[in-house]
C-alpha cells in the first residue's frame, strides 16, 4: 500500500543513496558519474510530484523517537503542508534540471554531482522537518556541500568566497540555535513537562510577550543572513560569482528560501507576539533591500553579481510580503519565494552559460549576440522578462499580489503619513526595469565590442537548451495559471494569517 510507504523519509533515502553511490564512482567509472546522479536525482523528482495528488499531506507525516531520555526528547519528524509542498518540489526538479545543464561537468565529476545530491538531502529536509532538532541538523548540513562547490569548483576567488560565505551563514545560525534553545527550554519550564524538540510541543507553550520579542529577534537574525536582507547581503554576490553554475542554481533558488521559510515556520507560528512587535523592522529590511539591491544591480558588470544583487531585491519582496502578518502577505510572500526559485535558476543558468559558451561574463566586453546565439539571447530575454515582473510569468503574481498586500496594510494604518512607503514600490518597478533592459541591450543588441570573438563561440548545447526551457515553461506555466501554485499555499496562509490578525 502507497499509504504504508515512509515517502517522506524516501525524499531523503534516495539523494543519499544516490549521493554515496556517486561518491564512489572514482577512476574510469568517474564519467558516468553524472548519469548516476541524475537518476537518482529523477527518482527523488517523481516521489515529490507524487506529494501533489495526495489529499490530505497530513497523512505521510512521520515520527520516529530519536533519542528520549533524563527529560530529554527528539524525534526524527516529518511533515509537508501548503508553505513547504511547492518549495520541495521546486527543490528536487531544480536538482535534476541542474544535473543535466551540468552534465559535461569534466573536473572530479563524481565528487560534483555528490556534492549536489548533499545538497538537496539537506534543503528537502529543512522544508519537511518538524523537529527543531532535526530541524538544525539539515540546515547546518546544506552548508558543507555548497562550501566544498564553491572552494573546489569556483572562480578566481573562490576560497575567499567559500570562508566569506561560511563565516556569515555559520555564525547567524548559531545565533538562532540560542534562539531554538530559549525557546525549547522554556517551553519545557512553563509546561512543566520535559525538554521536546518537536514543533507543536514548543507552540502549544504560552511564552510571555517579552520572551516572545527577545527570541524572535535571535531567530530573525539568523534567518535575514540567510536570505539574506540588507545589510548581512554581502556574502552572496561573492558566493554567486565564484561559484559554479550549478551551486548558484540552487544557492539562489532554494538555499535563501531556507531563511525566509524560517520566518514563517518557526518565527510567525510559534511567536507571534514576538511577530507583531518586530512588524515594522521587517517592513522597513524588506523595503530597503528591494531598492537597494535594485539599485546596486545598475552598476554591475558581471552579469552573475547582477543576478545576485536582483536577488537580494526580490527577496526583499518576501520579507514585506511577510511582514504585512497578514493573508495575502504570507500568501503571496511564500508565492514569491516560489517564483523567484524558477527564475533565479534560468537567471543563473543563463549567466554561467555566458561564461562558459562566450568566455566571460562581463556585460562591456559582450555585444551583438541576438543576431548570432538565438537560442541564448531567447532564454535571456525570457528569464530577464520573467525576473522583472512581465504579465503572464509567475514574476508579475507573485510581485502584484506583494505590493497589494502592501497597499492594504498601508491603508489599514492610523497614520495617513505612512502612505507615501507606498512610493518603494513604483520606484522598485522603475530600477528593476532599468537595470535589466539596459543589460540586454547591451549585451544582445549592442554593437560587437571585438574583444570577445564570437566566430569561435558556440549557441547552447543539448542539454543546456533542454533545462533551460523546461525551467522557462514552468515560469510561464504558473504565471498562465497561478492557481495551480495559489490553491496549494491558500489554506495554509488563511490559517496563519487569520491566527496573526486576532492578535493584531
Amino acid at each position: 500500500m502507497l499509504s504504508e510507504i515512509p515517502l517522506l523519509s524516501l525524499l531523503l533515502i534516495v539523494p543519499l543513496i544516490g549521493a554515496v553511490v556517486t561518491l564512489l564512482m572514482g577512476g574510469g567509472m568517474a564519467k558516468h558519474a553524472g548519469k548516476a546522479a541524475g537518476l537518482f536525482a529523477a527518482i527523488t523528482m517523481v516521489l515529490s510530484l507524487y506529494l501533489l495528488f495526495v489529499d490530505d499531506l497530513s497523512t505521510l507525516d512521520e515520527s520516529h523517537v530519536w533519542i528520549d531520555a533524563v527529560g530529554l526528547k527528539i524525534n526524527y519528524a516529518l511533515t509537508v503542508d501548503g508553505l513547504s509542498l511547492l518549495l520541495i518540489l521546486m527543490t528536487t526538479i531544480l536538482v535534476t534540471l541542474v544535473l543535466v545543464f551540468c552534465k559535461n561537468e569534466a573536473d572530479r565529476p563524481n565528487y560534483f554531482h555528490s556534492l549536489i545530491l548533499m545538497m538537496e538531502i539537506g534543503l528537502v529536509g529543512v522544508f519537511m522537518a518538524a523537529d527543531y532538532f532535526l530541524f538544525y541538523v539539515m540546515w547546518e548540513v546544506t552548508l558543507i556541500p555548497m562550501f566544498f562547490l564553491i572552494s573546489w569548483y569556483g572562480g578566481p576567488r573562490r576560497h575567499y568566497a567559500a570562508i566569506k560565505f561560511f563565516i556569515y551563514t555559520h555564525v547567524a545560525s548559531l545565533v538562532m540555535l540560542i534562539g531554538i534553545f530559549a525557546m525549547v527550554f522554556e517551553a519545557s519550564s512553563v509546561t512543566g513537562a520535559g525538554i521536546d524538540f518537536a514543533f507543536e510541543a514548543v507552540k502549544a507553550a504560552p511564552f510571555a510577550k517579552d520572551f516572545q520579542t527577545v527570541v524572535f529577534g535571535l531567530l530573525f537574525f539568523g534567518f535575514i543572513v540567510k536570505m539574506p536582507m540588507v545589510p548581512f547581503h554581502t556574502w552572496l554576490p561573492d558566493a554567486h560569482v565564484e561559484a559554479p553554475t550549478g551551486g548558484s542554481v540552487l544557492l539562489a533558488a532554494s538555499m535563501l528560501k531556507m531563511g525566509s521559510y524560517g520566518i514563517v515556520r518557526i518565527c510567525l507560528e510559534a511567536l507571534p507576539l514576538g511577530a507583531i512587535e518586530w512588524q515594522w523592522v521587517m517592513i522597513g529590511l524588506g523595503l530597503v533591500s528591494m531598492v537597494y539591491g535594485a539599485y546596486a544591480c545598475i552598476a554591475q558588470k558581471d552579469l552573475k553579481k547582477l543576478v545576485a544583487y536582483s536577488s537580494v531585491s526580490h527577496m526583499g519582496m518576501v520579507l514585506l510580503a511577510i511582514g504585512t502578518l497578514s493573508e495575502i502577505g504570507i500568501l503571496f510572500a511564500v508565492v514569491q519565494m516560489f517564483a523567484h526559485g524558477l527564475i533565479s535558476a534560468a537567471l543563473f543558468m543563463v549567466a554561467g552559460a555566458a561564461g562558459h559558451n562566450f568566455g566571460t561574463r562581463d556585460i562591456p566586453l559582450l555585444g551583438g549576440l541576438a543576431g548570432k546565439f538565438p537560442l541564448f539571447a531567447a532564454f535571456m530575454m525570457f528569464s530577464f522578462m520573467a525576473s522583472l515582473g512581465l504579465p503572464g510569468l509567475v514574476g508579475f503574481v507573485a510581485e502584484f499580489g506583494i505590493l497589494f498586500s502592501f497597499w492594504e496594510f498601508l491603508a489599514a494604518q492610523p497614520d495617513e503619513w505612512v502612505t507615501v512607503l507606498i512610493a518603494f514600490g513604483p520606484l522598485y518597478m522603475l530600477l528593476t526595469a532599468g537595470y535589466y533592459l539596459w543589460a540586454m541591450q547591451r549585451t544582445l543588441f549592442g554593437a560587437e565590442t571585438k574583444k570577445v570573438d564570437l566566430s569561435k563561440c558556440e549557441d547552447l548545447g543539448g542539454p543546456e537548451t533542454v533545462a533551460l526551457g523546461l525551467v522557462c515553461l514552468l515560469v510561464a506555466v504558473f504565471g498562465i495559471m497561478p492557481s495551480l501554485a495559489v490553491d496549494f499555499i491558500a489554506p495554509y496562509a488563511d490559517t496563519l494569517g487569520t491566527f496573526l490578525g486576532g492578535l493584531i
